[in-house]
């Protein structure tokens, strides 16, 4: 998992609440369990004009140009800035995974579903809380400024608008904060113990040989 410090990103707004994960990444996309290759179906059935089905030739499928991806001042954008309850619906994995091989590394909304909330930790995306006030003036800042940026610093917790210099603290758990300040997903997080398990390993059967025979 690549570590998150310090972003400095173009801010794409999907100005929809109660977005789930089956727009995110629609259902037909979740046949595979590689953590690759999701990200050309990012909310798939609003980016595209057709029906998207898997092994498509996503370069030639018409693109929607009313869908705030595919405009021109959102391309290159690393930050989401969305509305309440992202995320609700089904518990897959593969909507993180989805919005990260897009290129998103944050996302910022007034609340989360639980579930969604917890993947976009152990797969590299940072979820920012933050009011529905200043969502708003978020909102309005960048519909108001082609270019719209913020910079998210995640160790000292604050979301900082370029343009003004306006800034917002955020919450976030510490061990979390651990996790992705280091590139540690579950994985990751027992490998750092891998010499003691190998040690133990050694040990255990050293102690009881037995259990090393091949049967």
């Amino acid at each position: 998992m690549n570590k998150f410090t310090l972003l400095d990103g173009v801010v794409a707004p999907l100005d929809r609440a109660n977005v789930d994960t089956d727009a995110i990444i629609p259902k037909q996309f979740l046949k595979s369990i590689k953590r690759t290759g999701f990200g050309p179906n990012l909310f798939d059935e609003w980016r595209y004009l057709d029906h998207g089905e898997p092994g498509m030739d996503n370069s030639v499928r018409p693109l929607n140009p009313e869908f705030v991806l595919n405009q021109a001042r959102y391309q290159g954008a690393s930050i989401l800035l969305t509305r309440k309850n992202f995320g609700c619906g089904s518990s897959r994995e593969h909507a993180p995974w989805a919005l990260e091989q897009y290129g998103f590394r944050v996302v910022i909304a007034p609340s989360f579903a639980d579930i969604f909330f917890n993947n976009c930790f152990k797969n590299g995306l940072l979820p920012i809380v933050l009011n529905e006030e200043i969502i708003d003036r978020l909102f309005n800042l960048v519909r108001d400024q082609d270019g719209f940026a913020l910079t998210v610093d995640l160790e000292s917790q604050q979301v900082r608008v370029q343009s003004t210099g306006e800034t917002f603290g955020f919450e976030v758990d510490a061990f979390r904060k651990y996790c992705l300040l280091n590139g540690l997903d579950d994985i990751g997080l027992t490998l750092v113990h891998a010499e003691k398990i190998k040690n133990f390993e050694a040990a255990h059967i050293a102690a009881q040989p037995w259990l090393a025979k091949v049967i």
